[in-house]
């Protein structure tokens, strides 16, 4: 079965940095040769790129954890590690890219080709050769390398078509892609046939081509998640020109009226731009006994609403007898050639992150924080002082002792001291557990 994935959550996870090395220079007539430690290589980072050949995000389904390869450890004679390979990851062209910890949206992968690292890689630690110095010519200090950063991700999918297609279920979308494209839709005579956005190219006998879309039916309530409007209606987004099909052989001469009010409405319920897209309004189903007079009554009805700033063109056609269909892709092409792209994120930056509440500004953030365990250990985290930690070689003495001074640099122990901390009480980081000594 092939199934239409458009919206998925992620994790990715980039690769750590290698860890510089501790080495000196020994050599039978070289005396006092000096450090001589290299840097660790740059950790891969996750980077998405468009291809074409996609067209949904099913391969993520059973796939949604992304790591990559951590840098190489420095080595002796100041060689440097060897830095990881990105990782890239293949997404369809039309997918929007939000950070589920901020709500916000970090990406939007329109064009052929286009890359976005979505997760960097931590940098190479030091060797020791960066930290001689002359009152220290042989440190035995390095650093480990800088941990990749770790995100959780939505994409989103919004297809790219120039012409959307929308409507009533039933009133004939997918039998007008079959004819005017080389799509094969699933066509029946009943409501919700199409259960899936289907796209397919027009081509023209004048050399023009569109992307056109056929979108699920939209129903009234769909801006509310009624049918499977919601679902659907941000591929709208993406579209130039709409063709709004209504369907003219009911019974009642009325209800194409109401039908073509409640598409609009749902239009604009979900975002007021879409009616600002062209729009042509096509007559479907013009084969059948009643179209003809409740086509004159559906004219009749608009020419007498007096909320339209402006009369539709209405368009018949039959997409069985194939009546008109060209000249409505004529139609439809000249009005795409004058008509600019719009801006598909007026809806996006609206929105709400649904997932957890957005993260304060990094400015913001202090550098650490201090909270105290039951057990009367003294807690200390903080982004940054996470990162100096991760990033120190707590295996040798001088790298410690370089710890301990950036800590007291950044404010730690006159913070410690102010909540109250007395002599040998225990400090952890982590899993890392120290006795403050004053």
């Amino acid at each position: 079965m092939n199934m239409f994935v458009d919206q998925i959550k992620i994790e990715v996870h980039a690769g750590k940095g290698g860890d510089g090395m501790v080495a000196f220079r020994r050599e039978k007539y070289v005396p006092n040769g000096g450090p001589a430690g290299g840097d660790g290589g740059r950790g891969g980072s996750i980077i998405l790129k468009v291809d074409e050949g996609l067209r949904t995000l099913m391969d993520f389904r059973y796939h949604r954890i992304f790591k990559a390869k951590n840098g190489g450890n420095g080595m002796s004679k100041q060689m440097t590690g060897p830095s990881a390979e990105d990782t890239i990851i293949a997404v369809p062209q039309g997918t929007t890219v939000r950070d589920l910890d901020t709500g916000e949206i970090i990406g939007d992968l329109v064009e052929k080709g286009q890359e976005l690292v979505v997760a960097k890689g931590g940098r190479g630690g030091r060797g020791n050769i960066h930290f001689a110095s002359a009152k220290n010519p042989a440190p035995e200090i390095a650093e480990n390398g800088e941990p990749g950063e770790d995100h959780y991700l939505e994409l989103e999918l919004k297809m790219l078509a120039d012409v959307g297609l929308i409507g009533f279920p039933s009133v004939g979308k997918s039998t007008l892609l079959s004819v005017v494209t080389g799509a094969k839709p699933k066509i029946a005579a009943y409501e919700f046939t199409t259960l899936t956005p289907n796209l397919g190219m027009v081509m023209l006998p004048d050399g023009r081509d569109f992307a056109m879309a056929d979108m699920p039916g939209l129903i009234e309530g769909a801006s509310k998640g009624v049918g499977l409007g919601l679902k659907f209606l941000r591929h709208i987004e993406r579209t130039r020109v709409l063709l709004h099909l209504v369907d003219m052989s009911s019974e009642d001469p009325h209800q194409a009226i109401e039908r073509y009010r409640q598409i609009n409405k749902e239009l604009a319920n979900y975002d007021p731009e879409l009616l600002k897209r062209p729009q042509i309004v096509v007559a479907t189903k013009m084969d059948l006994p009643n179209s003809a007079d409740n086509l004159a009554a559906f004219k009749a009805d608009l020419a007498a609403d007096k909320t339209l700033e402006k009369q539709p063109e209405i368009f018949p056609i039959s997409a069985v007898t194939h009546q008109g269909v060209q000249q409505l892709m004529q139609l439809t092409a000249d009005l795409l050639d004058k008509t600019p792209a719009f801006d598909s994120e007026s809806h996006d930056k609206e929105l709400v992150a649904e997932y957890r509440a957005a993260a304060p500004d990094k400015k913001d953030e202090a550098d650490f924080t201090i909270t105290k365990d039951e057990d009367g250990t003294w807690v200390l985290s903080g982004e940054k002082l996470i990162r100096l930690f991760k990033m120190t070689d707590l295996t040798h003495e001088e790298s410690q002792l370089r710890f301990a001074r950036q800590l007291r640099h950044m404010g730690v122990d006159d913070a410690l001291r102010a909540k109250g901390v007395q002599d040998g009480d225990l400090v952890r980081i982590e899993k890392f557990v120290f006795e403050f000594i004053q």
